[in-house]
Parts: C-alpha cells; sequence; structure tokens
C-alpha cells in the first residue's frame, strides 16, 4: 500500500503545480464509504472557490490546506492516489490508473478543476482510503493519534532507545505502529531491519542501544531515499531487499543470501536468517525450539500383549500438534476396543447393527473384554451356564442325594472349563447320564 515516499510524492506534486491556484469546480463521489462525515453539497461548497495555499502530510495522510477552513483531507488506505493531468505523479504500482483510462477516472473520488486549466483526481480503485472535509486536520483522529513523522520529526538516539525499551512486542510490529512512528509501512520495515541486520521479531525491548541507533540511522537513509527518488522503485539501490521481497520462497535472494518469509506484525515479512539474528536470551530460546525434534512412544496393550499404534507425540514447539495427533490416536484405539468387543461373529450382521444401534451398551462390552480377553470370558460364562442347566436336569430327575456324584461331576466340568479357556476352543456340553447308570454308581459308592 502507499507508504510515506508515495504520499510525499504526491504531496509535492501538488505543492510544485497547484499552490495559489483557485478551485472553480469539484465532483465529488456518491461513495459514503471513502467520503466520511460529510455531505456531496457541502463537501462541494467548501471547495468551490477556494485558493490552494499549501500541501501538507504526517505520515500516509495528506491534507490540503485552503485560504479558509474547512480542508480536503485524505487517509490514502491500501490503494489511494493523486493524479495531475498532463504531471507525471509516482504511481502505486498495484493501484495504478493507466495512462490511456477514461479522464476523470471512474476511481476518482474527488475531482478538482484549477482556474489555469489544470485537472486534479483523486482515485482509490479499492475504496479503503478515506476522505473527509475537516477544519483542523492535525487536532483530530486519525493524524492527531499518529505518533513522529519518520522523515519529518525524526527522533534522537536516546528518546528512540528509551522508547523501545518500554515496549515487549516485536521490533517490526512496532514499526508498523503508526502511533509510535508514522509513515512506515511493510517493505519499509522490511528493508530498515535488513539493513541495521535486526530479526522482524526480535522484542523492542531487548534492543541494544548501539543497535537502536543503527536501526534509526537506516529508517532515516531508507525514506530519504525514496523521497529523493520520487518513491520511483526502479531507482532504489540494487543492494536493497526491496527487489526481491515479492519473489516465491526459494527463489528470492538478495546480495547471494536467501530470503525467508514469516509472518512479524501481522504481515509478510522477508528477512536474511544470515544477516538477520535473534541476539541475547531469544537466541537462546529460538535455538532450543529449533532443536527439539519428535518423540515416539509405543503404548503396550496389557490385557492382550499386542502392542498398539505408535502414539507420536511433539515436544515444546509443537504442543498443539502434538495433542491434536494424541487425540486422534485415542480415538482410534477406543475404535478398535470397541470393535474388539462386538466383533467376535464379524458375519453377524444383526449383532453388529444392534452395537451401533446401542453405544452405551457397546462401551460396557468394551470395559468388561478386551481384545482376545473378552472373547474368553464370553466362552467361560457359556460354559458355566451349561453347567449350570446339567445340574439342574440331573436335581429334577435324581432323588437319591449322591452328593459325591455331583462333587465329582462338577469338578469334572471346572476342569473342562478351565481346559477350555485357556485354549480359547468352543466348549462341549455334557450329555446326562441315564437314570440307571447314575444310580448304580451311587449304589456302588455305598
Amino acid at each position: 500500500m502507499p507508504e510515506l515516499p508515495e504520499v510525499e510524492a504526491a504531496r509535492r506534486a501538488i505543492e510544485d503545480h497547484c499552490v495559489g491556484k483557485k478551485i472553480v469546480k469539484a465532483i465529488i463521489a456518491d461513495d459514503p464509504k471513502v467520503i466520511d462525515g460529510v455531505s456531496l453539497d457541502d463537501f462541494r461548497a467548501s471547495l468551490e472557490g477556494k485558493t490552494i495555499v499549501a500541501a501538507n502530510r504526517k505520515g500516509k495522510n495528506m491534507w490540503i490546506e485552503l485560504d479558509s477552513p474547512p480542508f480536503p483531507t485524505f487517509q490514502f488506505g491500501m490503494a489511494g492516489a493523486i493524479y495531475i493531468k498532463g504531471v507525471a505523479v509516482t504511481k502505486y504500482k498495484r493501484s495504478a490508473v493507466k495512462d490511456d483510462d477514461e479522464w476523470p477516472s471512474k476511481y476518482s473520488k474527488v475531482f478538482l478543476e484549477l482556474d489555469d486549466g489544470l485537472e486534479l483526481s483523486f482515485t482509490d480503485k479499492r475504496r479503503f482510503a478515506r476522505v473527509r472535509s475537516l477544519k483542523n486536520p492535525v487536532s483530530v483522529p486519525p493524524i492527531s493519534e499518529l505518533g513522529p513523522d519518520a522523515l519529518l520529526e525524526p527522533m534522537t538516539v536516546d528518546e528512540f532507545y528509551k522508547a523501545f525499551s518500554k515496549k515487549k512486542i516485536g521490533v517490526k510490529a512496532l514499526l508498523l505502529d503508526q502511533s509510535f512512528i508514522s509513515g512506515i509501512g511493510n517493505w519499509i520495515a522490511d528493508e530498515v531491519l535488513y539493513q541495521a541486520r535486526i530479526h522482524p521479531m526480535q522484542t523492542a525491548s531487548s534492543i541494544s542501544k548501539e543497535d537502536c541507533a543503527t536501526l534509526l540511522k537506516c529508517i532515516y537513509e531508507v525514506v530519504e531515499k525514496a523521497v529523493e527518488v520520487g518513491a520511483d522503485s526502479s531507482q532504489y539501490p540494487t543492494s536493497w531487499i526491496f527487489h526481491s521481497r515479492e519473489k516465491k520462497p526459494g527463489k528470492a535472494f538478495v546480495d547471494g543470501k536467501k530470503i525467508e518469509f514469516i509472518t512479524a506484525g501481522g504481515r509478510t515479512s522477508a528477512f536474511v536468517p544470515d544477516l538477520q539474528k535473534m541476539v541475547g536470551a531469544e537466541s537462546a530460546k529460538a535455538a532450543g525450539k529449533r532443536q527439539q525434534v519428535k518423540v515416539q512412544r509405543v503404548k503396550h496393550n496389557d490385557s492382550d500383549g499386542e502392542d498398539e499404534e505408535p502414539e507420536i507425540e511433539e515436544a515444546e514447539a509443537g504442543k498443539s500438534k502434538g495433542k491434536r495427533r494424541g487425540t486422534d490416536n485415542k480415538r482410534a484405539s477406543t475404535n478398535k476396543k470397541l470393535k474388539g468387543s462386538n466383533g467376535d461373529n464379524d458375519e453377524n450382521d444383526n449383532d453388529n447393527d444392534e452395537g451401533l444401534k446401542n453405544p452405551s451398551e457397546k462401551a460396557k462390552q468394551s470395559r468388561s473384554s478386551k481384545g482376545k480377553g473378552g472373547n474368553q470370558e464370553k466362552k467361560a460364562r457359556a460354559n458355566m451356564a451349561a453347567k449350570r442347566k446339567l445340574e439342574e436336569s440331573g436335581d429334577d430327575e435324581d432323588d437319591d442325594g449322591s452328593e459325591g456324584d455331583d462333587d465329582n461331576e462338577g469338578g469334572k466340568d471346572r476342569k473342562l472349563s478351565s481346559k477350555t479357556q485357556s485354549k480359547g476352543k468352543k466348549t462341549t456340553k455334557r450329555t446326562a447320564e441315564p437314570r440307571q447308570t447314575r444310580n448304580k454308581l451311587s449304589n456302588k459308592h455305598k
């Protein structure tokens, strides 16, 4: 978006070509998103018949001073631009209106015709700019809230260092804060940090006074050079990172050094890792994070002796990813257990459907049986049920009270149950012996 050099170039063009001339005609666009806080008729009336006295700027804001207030004030936003017919004014490359387009442009928000025939237009293709009519622009927001202008109101080294020492945020985020210093935008911040060899994420309060002095010097030099060439980026020094910061990652280099891209201060930021390094305590912290690696921990399922799927967790630098991965593994483990408790007979569709319809019963089965151990327990219960049925049928038919036989038979059943349980085979029911045979065995014991 337009930064201090582009807005200063527009201000100088108005100062050079429009000062001392009278506005004879004004056309204001019917766009309440851009024309802020004033009706079209009132705005037009405040301009026509007035003489331009000066053009002023602070940060990325400009206002035209007339022979009497109110004054038109322009906040350039992302794509605001000043055009003067027949005059070459630096155009912001992403929002420029072409020279062969209609005049005034369909994107024009304020059009002024001067008494000598000169025509001026403020355009905004993306409608993020704001145009206001203010009696005293410097006394009200947004201008009243701005910090010192990076070009016109340079701070001393002591002032700069003292202000930095109170800020616990990243240095690039601080430079982009217009209430701290006005006029610096994304590309200027990247450039001055590269020139000063300061990492964009370095905490402002951790920067030494010496480095603050270097950074302040770079700010002034970069802004002054950009203004000197009228914000014409083709004339910026070839050693600037500016010329490569919009190239694709892996293909961006400056002076043979690789440029990397991170998000700093909420903006995509270009920097050179070989030259812009973290310093002090933050350097050790950053190095520690780079050395942290992923670790694998294999958890064993004690119920069946089989290994579960390995659970991968990240160390401190990736807690959020580790938590998500751990959650996924827990879900997979739960699904595996539910499948085991509900799937002895996978071919039985009715059983499976019933398990899906009743999740609480499914979970209950999962808790009572795990893997093979659950299957064995089911078979043991079936075996005991068969035993009880056999005993009940014997009691109904036999009234001779042959407890010894029942005990022996029960012992055999228990041995059979134990044997079946250990091998995991199907339980075979004993066929009840004929009454006569049992009576003979009973008499023989007597």
